[in-house]
């Protein structure tokens, strides 16, 4: 399989699968449900590039297992965090705000545009498991040990969010210990830093180069659209945030300013 055809078969597969998350999410009246099927839906077109090739090696095995395990964990820590909560409150207010427009303004700007985004950031992975049998060994290792970092960043740094949370006596109270104390953001930081590390395994094969679109995308949605200014806005105004912004890091990790 070349790579076009790789990622024209992944498209249509993020766009059949994008709209049977919108209509879940029609039936379940719950807009946030998008957010578990995210991380899912790179699994897919993972599994999808790695079987239909067809002639995969080390190379393939190792890229899809990295996006099975970040998909898995990713969807399981939103199913967690949401359940008993109902629809996100970023969704109610667009449900409110949209009124009649609210299907078509769902399936477009909920559904159809995270499934361009996916698209757009999975784009190391379809090169890989295209053309992957060439790459080299330094590349897999330096790129897993990325990948590493930011796993660990993003699982324990939303543990630590989700177990401060749950405890009533924290309520209106910042999170400041753990790796928090170093990043404002860990979960974020170590979003980006395992993409980042899939194109440097992706580096190392034919047309690996222009798959830079894809850790580029993800940066540039979380540090300047969906995620740390949605996530900062909240607190806006809270005299504990502000503090705490003074003295940490907003993305990369660094020791607290005094």
């Amino acid at each position: 399989m070349e790579l076009p055809t790789s990622l024209w078969t992944s498209a249509a597969a993020i766009f059949v699968y994008m709209t049977f998350a919108f209509f879940v999410a029609i039936v379940r009246k719950d807009n946030s449900l998008a957010d578990i099927f995210w991380g899912l839906g790179f699994i897919l077109v993972a599994l999808l590039t790695f079987f239909v090739q067809g002639d995969n090696g080390g190379p393939q095995i190792l890229v899809t297992v990295l996006v099975f395990l970040w998909g898995v964990r990713l969807a399981t820590h939103v199913f967690i965090r949401n359940k008993g909560k109902g629809e996100d409150p970023r969704y109610k207010k667009w449900r409110e705000e949209w009124g009649d427009s609210f299907l078509i303004r769902s399936y477009l700007q909920v559904f159809m545009l995270q499934g361009l985004f996916m698209l757009l950031i999975v784009w190391p992975v379809a090169i890989i498991n295209t053309y992957g049998a060439t790459l080299t060994v330094w590349a897999a290792v330096v790129g897993a040990l990325i990948w590493l970092l930011g796993f660990v960043f993003e699982t324990v740094g939303d543990y630590q969010l989700l177990r401060f949370t749950r405890d009533p006596a924290n309520r209106g109270r910042i999170l400041d210990t753990g790796l928090w104390r170093y990043t404002r953001h860990p979960n974020y930081f170590g979003e980006v830093a395992q993409w980042w590390g899939i194109f440097v395994i992706a580096v190392a094969v034919p047309y690996g180069w222009i798959s830079v679109i894809g850790p580029l995308t993800i940066t540039f949605l979380i540090l300047k659209v969906s995620g740390i200014p949605l996530t900062e806005k909240m607190f806006e105004g809270n005299p504990d945030w502000e503090t705490y912004k003074k003295k940490t890091s907003i993305f990369f990790p660094l020791p607290p300013r005094p």
